[in-house]
């Protein structure tokens, strides 16, 4: 078996970023093993998803042992993804021959990535509204105990469902897709739980799809070895460093590059795709500053972080023998 450390590398790469916004794997592994690597659609998705198969379990065990999992949803979601993921490559692979395959798969993986870059801002934006009512009072109080959440069981299982068939498809959905539909459905979760409760029921629907793609599918053990030896060690001095790192900016990148390439899978040409990307840098950059200025927030977050060193240190010379306090 040829090893390939350029992919092993790649694979760490992406697991940094992966261990730092808490992003699944595969809206960004599978992109970089078709566009970078030259790995055909079906193959990157199959291959992957069983990596990704292996690795799940590792952070799944940290929540559950911290109790930070909501069994209650995890089940209601396993009971629609599970089956929707093996339905998903099943759909994958009856579409027609190799080259119809490899076609839908490439449009429904663009599709993919596309949504899910929609959903980090979605996601930004609502982490930014809950921030607005919490300093306005409106919000209320956070929960200091766990909070009693009630399951919506519908529109759970549907989510489970949705989220499934994209795995099963595309291996994109168990770390992006899901959770921000989790915070839209229970936002009374607390942000460790609501990972917690996402990591978990991903362990039964990566496993699912990944058992079909190894039935069906096209799982090349020279790419998924390389991905899994990368993207451990990646991962784990991603979560060691986003401590230190502030993720909101690291989340921004990571959409744009989930825009560019998921235009690239629906083969759109580079000049529509760099006019698409320089679009969402200066009008998404623009909206974002006037959406914070609607909810009370300076326009540009380095102008809150200047007016908060500064205040900060108007209070440390306050406090100083002799000063205002002293």
């Amino acid at each position: 078996m040829d090893f390939s450390f350029g992919l092993m590398a790649a694979a760490a790469a992406i697991g940094v970023v992966v261990g730092l916004t808490g992003m699944g794997g595969g809206a960004l592994m599978t992109p970089t093993l078709v566009l970078f690597f030259g790995i055909p659609a079906p193959t990157a998705v199959s291959s992957d998803i069983v990596a990704a198969a292996a690795m799940k379990p590792f952070g799944s065990w940290v929540h559950i042992r911290n109790k930070t999992v909501n069994w209650q949803l995890v089940r209601l979601l396993v009971y629609g993804s599970v089956p929707a993921a093996f339905l998903g490559v099943l759909l994958q692979h009856a579409v027609g021959n190799q080259e119809a395959v490899e076609s839908f798969t490439k449009k429904a993986l663009g599709i993919a990535l596309i949504v899910a870059s929609a959903g980090l801002l979605l996601r930004a934006y609502m982490r930014l509204r809950e921030r607005a009512r919490a300093r306005d009072g409106s919000a209320a109080p956070l929960p200091k105990e766990r909070p009693d959440v009630v399951p919506r069981p519908i529109p759970t299982v549907i989510v489970g469902v949705v989220g499934g068939v994209m795995v099963g498809l595309t291996s994109v959905g168990s770390g992006s897709l899901i959770i921000i539909a989790l915070m839209a459905l229970y936002p009374a979760l607390k942000a460790s739980q609501l990972v917690g409760t996402d990591l978990v029921q991903a362990v039964p629907l990566v496993v699912s799809a990944a058992i079909a793609h190894l039935m069906f599918g096209d799982v090349d053990w020279e790419v998924t070895i390389p991905v899994i030896l990368g993207s451990i060690p990646g991962t784990y001095l991603g979560a060691q460093l986003s401590s230190r790192v502030g993720g909101g900016l690291v989340r921004r990148a990571l959409a744009m590059v989930l825009l560019i390439s998921g235009l690239k899978m629906l083969g759109v040409s580079n000049e529509a795709t760099l006019a698409a990307l320089a679009l969402a840098l200066v009008g998404g950059t623009l909206a974002w500053a006037l959406i914070r200025r609607q909810m009370g927030f300076p326009l540009f977050i380095w102008q809150a972080k200047r007016a908060k060193a500064a205040e900060l240190a108007k209070r440390a010379e306050a406090a100083e023998p002799g000063g205002k306090e002293g």
